[in-house]
Formats: C-alpha cells, sequence, structure tokens
C-alpha cells in the first residue's frame, strides 16, 4: 500500500513539474483554464447542432388505422367518378387509365390532396399521362391524335397501374350527337325497324283508320265513289 502511494505521489509531481515546464503555468491554473475551455466548446456546439428529428407518438400510431379493402364499382360516369378526388377523407382515391378505373388509395401521398399528381385524381388522365402534361385541357380520357412515343408512355403507365393497384370498375363512355351535347352509350333509344320503313304502295296503313301519307293514295277513295255513282 504505501508503494502504491509513494508511486502516486511520484507521477503526481512529475505531472507539474510537465505542466510547468510547457504552459509555463502552475497546475491549479492549468486545470482551471482547461475547465473553462471545456464548457466554452460545448456551450458553442449546442448552438450548430441539428435537433433531433421528432418521433410520431404512440397516441398518433393507434389513431392511423389500416386502408379499407378496394371497394368494386362496376361501370359508373366521369360526373361519379370526380367524388373520388381526395376531397373526402372517407372515400378511396380513385383514377383511371383508357377507362379503367384504379384504386390508388394506398400511395395518398402522391395522389392525394397536395401529392404532385393529385390532378389526376377522380378523372381519367389517360392524354395527360401520355404527354406527361399538366394543364387542364389534357386531363380527359381523349387519346386520339397522340404519337407512338405519348401512346407507348401511356402503356408504361397501364401496366403499373396494373401491377401495382387493384381495378375497381370502368369509365361509361359517351357518345356525341349532332347537338354537341354527349349522351350515355346506355341512354340511347332503341329504333323500331317496322316503325321506320314506309308503307308499300297498295298497301293498308300500320294503324286501323290511319291516311298515308302519300296525296294520290288520299284521293283515290274519293275518285273510285265517282265513278261508282256514274255507273249508276
Amino acid at each position: 500500500m504505501d508503494t502504491l502511494v509513494s508511486t502516486v505521489d511520484q507521477l503526481w509531481a512529475t505531472l507539474k513539474d510537465s505542466i510547468t515546464a510547457y504552459t509555463g503555468l502552475s497546475p491549479t491554473t492549468f486545470f482551471t483554464v482547461l475547465a473553462l475551455a471545456m464548457a466554452f466548446y460545448y456551450a458553442v456546439s449546442s448552438f450548430f447542432d441539428s435537433p433531433p428529428p421528432p418521433q410520431r407518438s404512440r397516441e398518433l400510431e393507434e389513431k392511423m388505422e389500416p386502408l379499407p379493402p378496394p371497394v368494386q364499382l362496376g361501370e359508373i360516369t366521369q360526373e361519379e367518378l370526380k367524388v373520388y378526388d381526395g376531397s373526402d377523407p372517407k372515400k378511396p382515391l380513385l383514377m383511371a387509365i383508357k377507362g379503367q378505373i384504379y384504386d390508388v388509395s394506398q400511395s395518398r401521398m402522391f395522389y392525394g390532396p397536395g401529392g404532385p399528381y393529385a390532378l389526376f385524381t377522380g378523372k381519367d388522365a389517360s392524354r395527360a399521362l401520355a404527354k406527361m402534361s399538366f394543364e387542364d385541357k389534357d386531363l380527359t380520357g381523349d387519346i386520339s391524335g397522340l404519337g407512338p412515343f405519348e401512346l407507348e408512355a401511356l402503356q408504361d403507365w397501364e401496366y403499373k397501374f396494373m401491377s401495382k393497384y387493384v381495378k375497381v370498375g370502368t369509365v361509361k363512355k359517351t357518345v356525341p350527337v349532332t347537338d354537341g351535347s354527349a349522351v350515355e352509350s346506355s341512354e340511347l333509344p332503341a329504333t323500331d325497324d317496322s316503325a321506320a320503313k314506309p308503307a308499300k304502295e297498295g298497301e293498308l296503313p300500320a294503324k286501323e283508320g290511319e291516311l298515308s301519307e302519300s296525296p294520290a293514295e288520299n284521293a283515290h277513295p274519293k275518285e273510285t265513289a265517282a265513278e261508282e255513282v256514274t255507273k249508276e
């Protein structure tokens, strides 16, 4: 024990001599300056350290509910598709390509409100995807007039959606009419071929007591009556 104490004393004496020889300061002054320097270093470095990233609380994670399974909608109109644009958080995010509707709810960060592709949601944006356009005039399913490279790009988008998202329906096609409006293909009236055919000469009208549209045929009964009077 005495040997250990004497060894420590010798080391301390050597350290004090070294501090005085190399710094010109007494051991007390040296350690005081060293302590102040370390305190200053930690104080300055704390201003430049980035704050730790905020961690999600357990309560927030518990509130996050899993996505419901996709619901098959069948055939719907473009107006009905618009309600699935993310404005209602309780409804899924739907988007159509070439008339095929896909549920993109799992990529809400891209297709949800505020996302880079949010303007495509709730629409058939085939033309915009083919042209990589964000203009309102291209937010349509009309792909007429597109070039081969644009059609190829659209095909790539379709393959991506088919492999990643669930198809939940189709967009009901519209048929243009002469007055510039459009009607649904399922709403067109059925034509009656028998009503469209004109009556042949010598045949009775379709309805009893109905006169023919031909003036000559309408006058024929009067001429016949006049002939019978003459004969009498």
